[in-house]
């Protein structure tokens, strides 16, 4: 059986990749961070597909607990699937932060870099003597990178930026093992960032579908399927994209 280790999937797109994963036949070794309860429930929504879950804790903002992530990882393997190495990373664990440039602060900055690109950096190269050979990665960008900017995203975008800078350099360094990486960049989707904004804002949401080709929202599964096709073999040729998952903003 295939294994993948995905990060943030307590509730969202994160929650959505792992079921998704799973639904596959792939067993799944997911993060929470302080949401235990929902990581138990993605745990339990996996399983009830047939599949094999594990949560575990994960601050992606604390470099320091890698090393300790990486044995509980490895302990996760040998007891449920009897392998030492896993086949898929999805660093998808984040937050949402918006304010203009002017009121940024430097720890609202460290904060953002700490964990949507530090975190991803450092947290692969820890497991990636775990990774097997031919495996595949995939980094959840976003689409505030690209065109159509909207302001108060400076910080977080320029992380994100980062991100596929380095999806670009983790593509061509860890192609010598066969490693595929591409990251997928939504636009706005329900889920719970920004502490649930959507649900407390949600006259917002007009015109965010207006500017939408398909007029709404994303949903988590609009991209969480998408991240689930792109682990598995059905796009073995694929490798060092942005994917944006957007439903056509401002098209």
């Amino acid at each position: 059986m295939k294994v993948a280790v995905i990060t943030g999937a307590s509730s969202g797109i994160g929650r959505s990749a792992a079921i998704q994963t799973g639904r596959r036949g792939t067993g799944v070794i997911l993060t929470y961070g302080n949401n235990a309860r929902g990581g138990l429930e993605t745990a339990a929504a996996i399983e009830k597909e047939g599949s094999t879950a594990v949560a575990l804790p994960l601050d992606v903002g604390d470099s320091d607990a890698f090393p300790a992530f990486r044995e509980s990882v490895a302990a996760a393997l040998r007891d449920n699937w009897r392998r030492d190495t896993f086949d898929y990373l999805v660093n998808n664990a984040g937050f949402g932060h918006m304010s203009m440039i002017e009121e940024t602060t430097e720890e609202d900055f460290d904060r953002l870099m700490r964990v949507l690109l530090k975190g991803p950096y450092f947290l692969t190269q820890r497991l990636l003597p775990l990774i097997a050979d031919g495996g595949a990665i995939v980094n959840t960008s976003s689409n505030s990178t690209g065109y159509g900017l909207e302001p108060g995203y400076s910080a977080y975008a320029t992380m994100k930026g980062g991100l596929n800078v380095l999806t670009r350099y983790m593509a061509k360094e860890f192609s010598t093992r066969g490693i595929r990486v591409n990251a997928v960049s939504p636009g706005s989707t329900r889920t719970r960032i920004a502490d649930d904004a959507f649900d407390r804002f949600p006259e917002v949401i007009p015109d965010i579908a207006a500017k939408t080709a398909f007029g709404r929202l994303g949903e988590p599964d609009d991209i969480g399927m998408l991240i689930a096709n792109l682990l598995s073999e059905e796009s073995a040729w694929v490798t060092a994209q942005n994917i944006e998952v957007s439903g056509g903003y401002r098209l």
